[in-house]
């Protein structure tokens, strides 16, 4: 094979087609892989329409897909640990010697292909009973949550946690949740699906934010003391004012989805009184990766509900307007080539 297909976004014109490309081979330090799956983010469909741009990237056109699993095909010199045929999954990015992170899919090519390359250190060995349609949204779907919940926020068990969005990552963040103890877990969406999913997931409560009896519920569900962390998904203002109203003492509003707005205190004095935080939450670490694959592989987390359909990596743009209608409210749609 000299040639392969690939998912093309030229960042200047944010035109998107699917083309055959030369097969790259590996340099040093890295490996091939033959693409398994690839998952389908809301941030493909950002780049695509151009709300995000990439920062890094050397060129105008770039393979999309960040969320990637596969097997080991050829190896690069000076790779080591590694062999042919093991089965992986890719981290979400790398970090160069300046400190610079780059994000797989946005600065350099990603995974919406039959074959990619990855630095040998951002490669994750997976067990063989851990699916690959599962195994590639850890990196972002999975880990961006579990770094917000276990590590951004410190959530400890018993504390009353609400979830804003119920989408591809505040599903997750649902569960995850659930796994380290907090309680109650309030999920809120306007969508009815997207509730009675959280609902099945974990949640002990699922609100529509429109609900003009919002807050008395959020308030009941705590025993009047509000929330000890409010985590925005969704990425939007509204979220962030709704959230501010229902925050206790000592509560943490945590921004993980991007708004591309300004943060807005209500009342700066009663901000600091209440002695309230508003932290950032972006992406994950590896080791977030590895405790997630961990966690699946032992049974403690179960994705196998995660995957909302599995698409040819021919239908890529058919499965990027789902997403962006999204139709049937998925949590992740998989590219399998």
């Amino acid at each position: 094979m000299t040639q392969m297909l690939a998912g093309r976004l030229n960042v200047t014109t944010r035109t998107f087609e699917l083309r055959e490309v030369p097969v790259p081979d590996p340099g040093h330090g890295q490996v091939r892989i033959k693409v398994e799956a690839a998952g389908v983010c809301l941030s493909d469909v950002h780049l695509i329409d151009g709300t995000l741009s990439p920062v890094h990237l050397p060129g105008d056109e770039v393979t999309l897909g960040h969320e990637v699993a596969g097997t080991i095909e050829a190896l690069g010199p000076g790779v080591d640990g590694l062999v042919e045929g093991q089965r992986v999954l890719l981290q979400a990015g790398e970090q160069t010697r300046d400190g610079t992170i780059l994000t797989r899919g946005v600065d350099y090519d990603g995974g919406w292909a039959e074959l990619a390359l990855a630095r040998k250190d951002t490669v994750v060995v997976i067990p063989d009973d851990l699916p690959f349609e599962q195994a590639c949204i850890i990196p972002d779907a999975v880990s961006t949550p579990w770094a917000a919940v276990s590590e951004t926020a410190g959530t400890r068990p018993g504390e009353a946690v609400a979830v804003w969005g119920v989408g591809g990552l505040g599903a997750h963040a649902v569960q995850l949740l659930r796994l380290i103890g907090a309680a109650p877990i309030i999920a809120i969406d306007p969508v009815e699906a997207a509730r009675e999913r959280a609902t099945s997931l974990g949640a002990d409560l699922a609100l529509d934010p429109a609900d003009p009896a919002f807050r008395d519920a959020v308030m009941a569900a705590t025993d009047a003391k509000g929330l000890d962390v409010a985590f925005d998904f969704a990425g939007a203002s509204p979220v962030r004012d709704q959230a501010f109203g229902v925050l206790g003492q000592f509560g943490r509003l945590v921004l993980v989805g991007l708004a591309n707005a300004s943060v807005t205190l209500p009342h700066d004095t009663f901000f600091s009184y209440m002695q309230q935080r508003v932290l950032g939450s972006y992406g994950s670490r590896p080791e977030h990766i590895e405790q997630l694959v961990k966690l699946v592989s032992r049974g403690r987390l179960d994705l196998s509900g995660s995957v909302s359909d599995v698409l040819p990596l021919s239908d890529a743009a058919l499965a990027v307007e789902r997403l962006e209608r999204k139709e049937g409210s998925p949590i992740r749609l998989i590219l399998k080539p």
